[in-house]
C-alpha cells in the first residue's frame, strides 16, 4: 500500500451565507436613514458657492487702437451724409480682418458675402443686417438716422470686441 491511501478525505468548509447578517450590521443599517438625514440637514449649513459673473478679459492692444480709432470717427448724427463715415467703417473692419485673418482674403470680399464673413466671426454683432454698411458708400447723399446710427456704431464695437 502507498501512502495516498492512508491520508484522509478533504474537510469542506461550512457554508458561509450571507443572511441574516450578523447582529452588529442590524445597528449600521438602522443608523444609515439617521445618517443620511443628518446630513441633509446640515447642508443648510454648509457655505454655498456663489456663481461668479463671466469676467471679460482684457483686450489686445489692436483691438483697443480700433475700437479708439471707430470712437474717433464723427458720425453724421442731424442727416449729415453718412457715406464717408460708412467707408471708414468699412476700411477699419477691412484692415481688422486683413491682421487677424491673413488667409481669408476677406479684403476681396464685398456685399453680401462681406457681412456673412464678418457675422462668421462674431454673430453677437449681427452684421448682416446692416447692409447698409456696404452699400451706403456708394450712394449719394446717404443719410442714417441717429437711431440707425447709433445700432451699427454698437454692432461694429461688439464685433471688435468679441470678434474670434
Amino acid at each position: 500500500m502507498s501512502g495516498l491511501d492512508e491520508l484522509q478525505p478533504l474537510i469542506t468548509p461550512p457554508a458561509v451565507s450571507l443572511w441574516p447578517p450578523a447582529p452588529g450590521w442590524w445597528l449600521v443599517l438602522a443608523l444609515l436613514p439617521v445618517l443620511a438625514f443628518g446630513l441633509w440637514r446640515l447642508r443648510r449649513y454648509l457655505p454655498r458657492r456663489k456663481a461668479m459673473a463671466p469676467v471679460e478679459q482684457p483686450l489686445d492692444p489692436v483691438r483697443q487702437e480700433a475700437l479708439a480709432e471707430l470712437a474717433r470717427l464723427p458720425k453724421p448724427y442731424d442727416g449729415a451724409p453718412a457715406g464717408a463715415w460708412l467707408q471708414q467703417i468699412n476700411a477699419l473692419l477691412k484692415r481688422l480682418c486683413r491682421n487677424h485673418y491673413p488667409n481669408a482674403h476677406s479684403h476681396t470680399l464685398n456685399g453680401r458675402q462681406w457681412l456673412a464673413f464678418l457675422d462668421n466671426r462674431c454673430p453677437a454683432a449681427g452684421l448682416t443686417r446692416w447692409m447698409i454698411l456696404v452699400e451706403g458708400g456708394y450712394k449719394p447723399e446717404c443719410k442714417l438716422d441717429d437711431k440707425a446710427i447709433i445700432g451699427l456704431n454698437q454692432s461694429v464695437e461688439t464685433w471688435i470686441r468679441k470678434h474670434v
